[in-house]
């Protein structure tokens, strides 16, 4: 492939990629996944309970949709929330930020189960007080942003508190999943790499 004929696909393979970042962006809605066990308690334990969380904060409607799923608890659920901000990403423990004393709806008194709700994050009444006061300024405005700010950080958590542990039998730290925009971004990059990479061996 010549010079020019490179530069062509190049320029195609940018301008499709930009297109499909504008795409998603305009969505924001921004997901984030764990997988909840005892190992990730802070301290550790030694509970056989396993879980998912998939978390969608749909940042322009202010919507907030948990769906997650768990099994294998040593003891009946008592609450389950989202705590936020950790010092440091992936490790330590804070406060609950989303309503108290659990989630709307969650499912109570079970070792095993399902749950999925969708909360608006303009309501007070899907916040912890405190966490607005700390992390927000005093305004929902402010939780809203710092909440994201967590989530993406990875200093959030989905915590579920059982009679076994009080504290928290199983839990896991949030963690962005790409938007498809990124993962174009790469499928679009790698044939524009491989063909520079035979261009340079063909002048070798």
């Amino acid at each position: 492939m010549n010079t020019a004929m490179l530069q062509r696909v190049t320029k195609g393979c940018a301008a499709l990629a930009l297109g499909l970042a504008s795409m998603s962006a305009s969505a924001d809605v921004f997901t984030y996944t764990a997988t909840l066990s005892g190992a990730i308690e802070e301290p550790p334990n030694a509970s056989p309970g396993t879980g998912t969380v998939r978390v969608d904060f749909d940042t322009d409607n202010h919507l907030l949709t948990i769906n997650t799923t768990f099994s294998g608890l040593l003891g009946p659920t008592t609450a389950a929330h989202i705590h936020c901000c950790t010092a440091v990403p992936e490790t330590g423990t804070a406060g609950v930020a989303t309503e108290l004393p659990t989630f709307t709806g969650f499912p109570i008194g079970v070792t095993s189960g399902t749950y999925s709700h969708t909360f608006d994050t303009t309501l007070a009444a899907t916040w912890n007080p405190s966490f607005v006061t700390s992390f927000g300024g005093g305004t929902i405005a402010g939780a809203e942003a710092a909440f994201l700010a967590g989530l993406d950080a990875g200093t959030a958590y989905l915590n579920l508190h059982t009679e076994f542990a009080p504290g928290g039998e199983i839990r896991g730290f949030l963690q962005p999943v790409p938007e498809p925009a990124t993962f174009a971004l790469l499928a679009l990059g790698a044939p524009v790499v491989l063909l520079a990479a035979r261009r340079r061996r063909g002048k070798q």
